[in-house]
């Protein structure tokens, strides 16, 4: 008698499908030989970035203001998400989780035993506990041992216009252990202050407190926003020489009359991916930065009032997608004067 014919289902027969390598597959893992990880065999030309930042599912703030970015410039990102909120805090209410030390030192640990722990980069921005941030000091000394010529770019995020945001605890770590290993530091006005202890009145207070950092570690020093006699300035300051007189300049920036999330981490990533590209002219690089950032804010204050909503009567969430011609593309409109 003829026996019926039975049609498996298209997942079985997948299944029993062979191939040359089938044999390979079904003797186990450690028979297989691992692909390589591209972004370390076939890096970018400019460089594998680990950024350490908050994160919101909605909205950019922290790593998702600065991961993309970055990613437009060629660089190679991987985040490390210190918050997972599911919107910032400046909306009614926020729920979500936090990272503690341990559990920043597990991932770490991870991408160690897997040898995926060399980077040309770090970034950090906000931080929330002391803990916290006596891990990612850790962070720093172990990239370090894999890369030696490892570049900290660390926006010491603690506060803005005269107000602390984090713990009064976590300024003198700041000052004390973080300064000294950062290559490049990104304060605001207010946390310039806070880091050398100079009341900063005047264009050349900014410039000394440049020098005071300078001493104290990082060759690179950006005051992203420094709010003198109704004038907002960006000051940076490049030692290219330890104990020499660093190049300095300003770069004179237009108010916008409306309140921004996640501009300072998006400003922080583009000066860390500028920088790199002409790592001599930070001039030139913070030309770049501003220029992208400008274009973004601008397009969210034109978006919005397109909308039919008043930009000043809330914080608004930047246009980073809308605005990405401009942030690999920018065109420089605001120029840097050198001081002499």
């Amino acid at each position: 008698m003829k026996q019926p014919l039975v049609l498996l289902p298209r997942r079985l027969h997948l299944g029993l499908r062979t191939s040359p390598s089938y044999s390979a597959r079904s003797s186990g893992r450690s028979a297989m030989t691992p692909p390589p990880i591209l972004s370390l065999v076939l890096p970018s030309e400019t460089g594998r970035v680990l950024s350490i930042q908050s994160h919101t599912v909605q909205g950019y703030v922290g790593n998702k203001s600065a991961v993309f970015p970055l990613q437009l410039l060629g660089y190679d990102v991987d985040p490390i998400n210190s918050v997972q909120f599911s919107n910032h805090t400046g909306y009614p209410t926020f729920k979500g989780h936090v990272l503690n030390g341990q559990q920043l030192c597990d991932l770490i640990e991870g991408l160690s035993e897997n040898h995926l722990l060399y980077y040309t980069h770090l970034l950090t921005g906000y931080i929330g506990s002391v803990s916290f941030l006596e891990m990612v000091l850790q962070v720093v000394e172990r990239l370090r041992v894999v890369n030696p010529g490892l570049l900290y770019v660390c926006d010491p995020v603690m506060g803005d216009e005269g107000k602390l945001y984090v713990a009064p605890d976590l300024v003198s770590v700041y000052r004390e252990k973080v300064v000294p290993v950062a290559s490049m530091l990104t304060p605001n006005h207010f946390e310039i202050e806070l880091l050398t202890g100079l009341r900063i009145t005047s264009e050349s207070d900014g410039l000394k407190a440049c020098n005071i950092l300078h001493a104290a570690g990082p060759s690179k020093v950006v005051i992203t926003s420094l709010s003198i006699k109704e004038k907002v300035f960006l000051i940076g300051s490049h030692q290219k020489v330890k104990g020499q007189s660093p190049q300095q300049f300003k770069i004179v920036i237009p108010k916008i009359p409306a309140y921004f999330t996640g501009s300072g981490d998006l400003m922080t990533a583009l000066l860390l991916g500028w920088s790199n590209i002409y790592p001599d002219n930070l001039e030139k690089a913070s030309e770049l930065a501003v220029s992208s950032l400008q274009a973004v804010l601008q397009r969210t204050l034109a978006d919005y009032t397109t909308a039919g909503f008043d930009p000043q009567s809330s914080s608004l969430e930047i246009r980073l997608v809308q605005s990405q011609d401009d942030i690999r593309n920018p065109e420089i409109k605001l120029k840097a004067e050198s001081y002499t």
